[in-house]
């Protein structure tokens, strides 16, 4: 059966391509799925085998170093690759169970797709009003089915193996077993596909890949160790030594610190713009500027970006919109993607996973930047690293397989490289995760809401930072942006008493728990500035929306009445323990008595 194709018999320009799918972890003799041909390429999941089978080929120009209007001519008469979603496409049977496809066969013996209601391709939006509703209709090009957020979340990339398992299996194998020792020559050869090494691909994986994808309303995704991994593998994709990128000044202090000290140490100077102003971010590109970088719901200063004016810059000077959406929780709190976004990488240790169980990082293509506009060599130029692949010819806009080029050049290239990979135990855990993000995020920003109303009229604290209320400044681009009511699960506040003040309620929370992180189904409290800011400078920690006295709050799923009455009694607490101690520093810095 050819990977590539709709011809159990194998193709003329198909040399010796396996069976089996990137997706479908089953025995080879199962057929690979068929791809309906009036589906747009840009729908169309990417995998390692597109690269595989590309490069196994003498006949193909990019080897050939031609010209990219001869490349493209040549590739026009490829078929498209499976689609984002061939879990549920139809299949068809094949009686040999040998891995590798004969080199020709008559067009009149390709069998032609049955008909079938495979899961659709792209997200739609359906907002009702002026509030961004991401519930992410999808529709199916063939047969006008909708599937809602979620139930993409339950079913999006999986295909039911043979032993009928329900849920995604676990693939924990470091390696795959050769056939014998010129399979394994042509695998590593790429004269062929299969897997190899789950450093680049695993099935698992391959399932949560598919989801976000999906859920983000991207064209591919790559699932990698961290966020802070997902970050930094999105960066040294579009910069090199000698580049630079404008990102907002109120980031997350990890990232920060990789943008202040780490990518400067590899030549990749990093220039802090002031996000809440647009034009900040302009004045700061230059000609080796490779992108802009901001955060859907900036941590932890709760501010929110004007994307789409933040994408029309960076699209002007040529150059992508990455977005971390870390905050956006999968997309189902915000798409950026639908605003403008060309890349965008997530934690999905937080929301996603949901649980406190799993580090794990993905970042998604969106399918809309043109690498190919002189500006990105890496895409545009022969690579050394992959038999001189020029990824752009090949994966860019106007080829045979959509505009996929940042996903494959970042899974072929650099995770495979730098080898910061998901493993399938943490793929499974998140899954898990994935599966119940609707239903915990529509609780978690309930919570988060009616906390930030509470404190917001409580007599002990100074201010509250949140997007739900309407008295912050931030409110009107959250309604745009955002899901209509879910204004995302996490808080800040000051209190009467200043730093010591904030000490004592973290020290008497009972429901809370005081640990780094967010995201996770239980209610977690944390004092930034000497905490996740510590590293950075006073000026620095200003700069990012880090006050000392700030109290940054991740609500959880509990009963908000027990959320409620946990820092209600924390802060009695802290207002006793300041009256104890006497003097004390206001929220605003001046001396209370």
């Amino acid at each position: 059966m050819c990977f590539l194709h709709d011809d159990p018999d194998g193709c003329e320009t198909s040399r010796r391509v396996a069976s089996r799918p990137l997706c479908q972890p089953r025995n080879h003799t199962q057929a690979c799925r068929i791809e309906p041909q009036n589906v747009p390429y840009k729908y169309r999941r990417p995998t390692l085998a597109h690269i595989q089978f590309w490069t196994a080929h003498s006949n193909i120009p990019v080897l050939d170093s031609l010209s990219p209007a001869q490349t493209s001519a040549a590739a026009a008469s490829m078929p498209p690759p499976p689609s984002l979603f061939s879990c549920c496409l139809p299949s068809t049977k094949s009686d040999s169970s040998d891995r590798q496809a004969p080199l020709t066969s008559s067009a009149a013996d390709q069998p032609q797709p049955a008909k079938a209601i495979p899961i659709p391709l792209t997200p739609i939006s359906s907002s009702a009003n002026n509030n961004t509703d991401t519930s992410s209709t999808m529709t199916n090009p063939t047969d006008s089915i909708e599937y809602k957020f979620e139930t993409l979340a339950l079913h999006a990339g999986q295909e039911v193996g043979e032993t009928g398992a329900r849920a995604v299996p676990i693939y924990a194998t470091s390696s795959y077993v050769f056939k014998d020792d010129q399979d394994a020559a042509d695998l590593f050869a790429l004269k062929k596909f299969g897997n190899i090494y789950t450093r680049i691909m695993n099935p698992t994986t391959d399932v949560f890949e598919k989801r976000i994808a999906a859920l983000e309303g991207g064209v591919a995704a790559v699932a990698v160790a961290s966020g802070q991994a997902a970050e930094f593998l999105a960066v040294a994709a579009v910069a090199q030594a000698g580049d630079n990128i404008v990102s907002a000044s109120a980031i997350y202090g990890g990232t920060y610190n990789l943008f202040k000290v780490q990518l400067p140490r590899l030549g990749i100077k990093v220039k802090f713009a002031n996000a809440d102003d647009p034009s900040s971010i302009a004045a700061l590109i230059d000609h080796s500027t490779k992108a802009v970088y901001v955060e859907t719901i900036a941590n932890p200063e709760f501010s929110i970006p004007d994307f789409e004016a933040i994408a029309k810059i960076a699209h002007d000077a040529g150059i992508p919109l990455i977005v971390d959406n870390t905050f956006g929780a999968g997309g189902y709190v915000s798409q950026p993607i639908k605003h403008g976004a060309d890349i965008v990488v997530s934690s999905a240790t937080k929301w996603i996973g949901g649980h406190g169980t799993t580090i794990g990082g993905v970042i998604v293509d969106a399918g809309t930047f043109d690498w190919g506009n002189g500006k990105f060599p890496t895409f545009t130029e022969p690579s050394p690293g992959y038999h001189g692949l020029v990824f752009n010819d090949v994966f860019g806009k106007g080829g045979p397989f959509g505009n996929i080029a940042f996903a494959i050049r970042v899974r072929v290239e650099l995770l495979r490289d730098i080898g910061a990979s998901q493993s399938p135990f943490g793929s499974f855990l998140l899954l898990q995760g994935i599966e119940t993000l609707p239903l915990r995020m529509d609780r978690t920003c309930e919570n988060a809401l009616a906390l930030a109303q509470y404190l917001e009229s409580h007599p002990e604290v100074a201010w509250v930072k949140y997007p739900g209320l309407k008295s912050s400044p931030y409110h009107a681009n959250a309604v745009k942006y955002l899901r209509k009511n879910h204004f995302g699960g996490v808080l800040s506040f000051g209190v009467k008493g200043g730093i010591e003040a904030a000490k004592a309620v973290i020290n008497n929370v009972k429901v809370a728990s005081h640990l780094a992180n967010v995201g996770d189904a239980k209610t977690l409290i944390i004092n930034p500035a000497s905490t996740t800011h510590q590293q950075l400078t006073e000026e620095e920690q200003i700069s990012a929306g880090v006050s000392p006295d700030l109290i940054r709050v991740s609500v959880g799923i509990e009963h908000i009445d027990d959320i409620i009455g946990d820092f209600d009694r924390a802060l009695k607490a802290a207002k006793e323990h300041i009256a104890a101690n006497g003097v004390a520093k206001e929220s605003n810095g001046s001396e209370s008595r």
